[in-house]
């Protein structure tokens, strides 16, 4: 891994993780229609950076194409100090989608799709000790280790939700992807979220998650990156994120896209 010498305040120069994120000048295409055009995001470690904006203008695209689920037609992304092409440590990464279909029809435990988020980081078999642990851990987490055993299809929408967030959890990432985490989720299960992710984010996790508002997770955000037409409208600072809170797209558009069906992977 790479590094960065940077010059310290009061000594030497002294050397810096490069960013969990490095997306420059992207382009993408859905459909043969472009939908990114030319996105440039970085995310630091230990930042928390918001994708706003209207339905259509790149949100979920941005950060699949992160996840190499949407393939780049031009520019460059880098995880971790590395090229995309050459990534291979992929339990560094945690994905939360953004449908609460934590089972997607199949017949699950919570135990069992909480346990999926440690496939990355073990070969096929019986879960190990250290497996278990995590996996109860990530539920102890976000406040649903009394449900370990029940089926999800229990769940309310929030509950999945929160076994997804576990599940993104278990693998203990270094990066957190969340695609509308607070989508469909109760004033309740939108501040246990805010709990989960404020623990997330003080023991230095990145945070890199798309939101139609930002609603209880606005203390949280480092900063907002406003997409409009596949395009980086502007980026706000935590002095502005109070205002992005009451309107999170900024000016409105003079007609928004149709929401774009990704078929994000569950």
């Amino acid at each position: 891994m790479t590094t960065k010498p940077t010059a310290g305040r009061d000594g030497p120069a002294v050397a810096e993780d490069p960013p969990a994120v490095a997306l420059r000048g992207a382009t993408a295409s859905l459909g043969g229609r472009p939908v990114l055009r030319g996105v440039d995001l970085t995310v630091a470690r230990g930042e928390t950076v918001a994708l706003l904006g209207a339905n259509g203008s790149g949100k979920s695209t941005t950060i699949r194409a992160v996840l190499g689920q949407v393939p780049l037609t031009g520019g460059t992304l880098e995880l971790f100090g590395t090229p995309f092409a050459r990534f291979r440590r992929w339990q560094r990464l945690g994905y939360v989608p953004q449908r609460s279909t934590a089972a997607a029809g199949v017949p699950a435990t919570v135990r069992e799709v909480v346990a999926a988020g440690r496939l990355a980081r073990r070969r096929f078999g019986p879960l190990g000790r250290e497996d278990k642990a995590a996996v109860r851990h990530a539920l102890e987490q976000v406040g649903m280790a009394e449900r370990i055993k029940d089926p999800v299809d229990a769940l309310s929408g929030g509950q999945h939700q929160r076994v997804l967030i576990a599940r993104a959890l278990a693998a203990e990432p270094e990066l957190l992807i969340m695609d509308e985490p607070l989508a469909g989720v109760d004033v309740g299960n939108q501040e246990a979220l805010a709990d989960t992710l404020r623990r997330q984010v003080e023991e230095g996790t990145s945070v890199l998650l798309v939101l139609h508002e930002l609603g209880p997770l606005a203390p949280l955000i480092d900063r907002a990156v406003v997409l409009r037409d596949g395009q980086v409208e502007r980026v706000d600072d935590p002095d502005r994120l109070h205002d992005l809170a009451c309107h999170p797209h900024g000016a409105e558009p003079a007609e928004a896209a149709p929401k774009i069906e990704t078929g994000l992977l569950s």
